[in-house]
């Protein structure tokens, strides 16, 4: 359950400036649906996450904060490595491997980020954006209920990283504990930016436009191709 969490780390990200697409001009045939459910998002977000938020970052230490944050990084981190492969960045996918084992063993199961000191740095793929990589468009924009913002070609991504999460494959109760615990996190670490989607004069397109300059920019690795202008004669 996201909620917001997702929407919240894009608008943050657009702060740190974010590649350029026709963001403002989207396939968004669904938007009263799409605005609905992301209505419905922010309300549960209101009334149960964040307060569940507030409470974790009240009442555990940062320390443990931080540990629990790298360990849930760590635990979904062979995503990226599978899908640096399927992209063919071999050689980006032998350093994030390289990540994965050092954090797994030196950084006893991920606790501690001993990886990034060592120039093994964090980096993020998904099966959405492997399918960017080879030509997939993003067709239409979708909001979905309580996961947040998405689009066809990422709708089916969530699928293909499905089998690569390893909560897939743990017993029904541990595999909750850690979506859960990953959920409560991401939003604890967000709090700071919820002023940010309030004064907007309209959250829905920002978000909207936030999150499909973000997933663009994530698709070409922050060098998107230049955008070609037609000028009628």
């Amino acid at each position: 359950m996201r909620t917001l969490t997702t929407c919240l780390a894009l608008a943050a990200s657009l702060l740190s400036g974010c590649a350029h697409l026709p963001a403002d001009d989207p396939a968004d045939p669904l938007e009263p649906v799409n605005r609905g459910i992301f209505k419905f998002n922010r309300g549960a977000d209101r009334y149960v996450l964040r307060p569940v938020a507030r409470t974790y970052r009240s009442y555990v230490p940062g320390e443990i904060r931080t540990g629990v944050h790298n360990f849930v990084d760590n635990l979904f981190y062979p995503t990226v490595i599978v899908n640096d492969v399927l992209q063919a960045k071999f050689a980006q996918g032998g350093k994030d491997l390289g990540r994965f084992l050092v954090n797994s063993t030196l950084g006893i199961v991920g606790i501690m980020d001993v990886a990034t000191p060592l120039g093994l740095t964090r980096n993020d793929e998904d099966f959405g954006q492997t399918l960017g990589r080879w030509g997939v468009g993003e067709g239409w924009y979708l909001m979905l209920p309580l996961l947040g913002p998405s689009s066809n070609r990422d709708l089916v991504g969530r699928g293909g990283d499905y089998f690569t999460n390893p909560t897939t494959y743990a017993d029904t109760y541990p595999g909750l504990a850690v979506t859960a615990t990953d959920v409560v996190d991401s939003r604890a670490r967000l709090l700071d930016a919820d002023r940010l989607l309030d004064e907007q004069l309209d959250p829905y397109v920002f978000i909207r436009t936030v999150y499909l300059e973000h997933r663009y920019n994530l698709v070409f690795d922050g060098n998107p191709p230049k955008e070609k202008f037609v000028f009628d004669e």
